[in-house]
């Protein structure tokens, strides 16, 4: 039940913290002090319900060492997409048309922040966590990854092969970084700094969610969808799944010398939480 329980309650908060944004959405200002707030009251949310549920303290989501964690993971996002857009520029498909919004992209922040951090206390905090216990590493990544995948379907310009994409680069890159490290806060970083700079910072679609946000550059892709990505945005394209492949390939090494990687249990053993290993 705590499974239940725990997932219950992030999603409310996610949910209701996803209608304000959305209701104040072209009002950059309450975009993002309401997405910040949903992000706080979700962290604080899910350390309450693992304390009642588990009987521990969520050190997934501790302080200690919150902001570098969160930091590194924000660079690597950012530094990954950047490579991206790198390669899409190279070949000629991506062009900046001018300046963009610095209050668009400010409220991006908080949008995105609400995002990343209520999607990741879902996917990896709650479900890859638990999944992990009970099967292992390998089986928890997979079906995590695919169910990540799969929500995606939902936006407007979602697509089968978009939604492949995310579970591969995604879903891989970011379970790998929760299980190299142990904290939620790399993963969220993660995940925060490749969503605002595909949209906050090159002003480009982000997973088929239905119209590019006004970012800090007013930039389009054009050319075989392969490559850009298409209508669901660079997160379709071939690179994203190459580079979010790679990044995954170093977290899950970085994972197997720390001892981080979890064996499925056999049925006579008690399951033992994993949350608490050292980083």
């Amino acid at each position: 039940m705590r499974l239940v329980w725990q997932l219950l309650a992030v999603a409310a908060v996610a949910f209701v913290g996803g209608q304000g944004v959305a209701a104040v959405q072209g009002n950059w200002f309450l975009t993002l002090v309401l997405g910040l707030l949903t992000a706080a009251v979700a962290v604080a949310v899910y350390g309450w319900v693992v304390r009642r549920t588990e009987h521990r303290p969520a050190v997934e989501v501790g302080r200690d060492g919150a902001r570098a964690a969160f930091g590194r993971g924000a660079l690597i996002g950012v530094a990954t997409f950047a490579c991206v857009i790198g390669n899409i520029a190279f070949l000629g498909d991506y062009t900046v048309r001018g300046a963009g919004s610095v209050t668009g992209a400010v409220g991006l922040v908080g949008f995105m922040a609400a995002a990343a951090v209520t999607e990741e206390l879902l996917f990896r905090g709650v479900l890859l966590r638990i999944v992990e216990q009970r099967f292992g590493t390998w089986i928890a990544l997979t079906s995590t990854g695919v169910l990540f995948g799969m929500m995606h379907l939902l936006n407007k310009d979602a697509t089968v092969w978009g939604a492949l994409a995310i579970a591969i680069e995604a879903g891989g890159m970011l379970g790998a970084a929760y299980v190299a490290t142990r904290t939620l806060w790399l993963p969220i970083g993660l995940h925060f700094g490749w969503n605002f700079a595909e949209s906050g910072i090159f002003g480009t679609e982000v997973s088929g969610s239905g119209g590019a946000q006004k970012g800090l550059l007013d930039a389009t892709t054009s050319g075989a969808e392969l490559v850009t990505g298409g209508q669901f945005g660079p997160e379709a394209s071939v690179y994203s799944v190459l580079l979010g492949l790679l990044v995954t390939v170093a977290f899950l090494w970085l994972a197997r010398r720390r001892g981080h990687l979890v064996p499925r249990r056999r049925r006579d053993v008690p399951a033992e939480g994993v949350a608490t290993l050292p980083r």
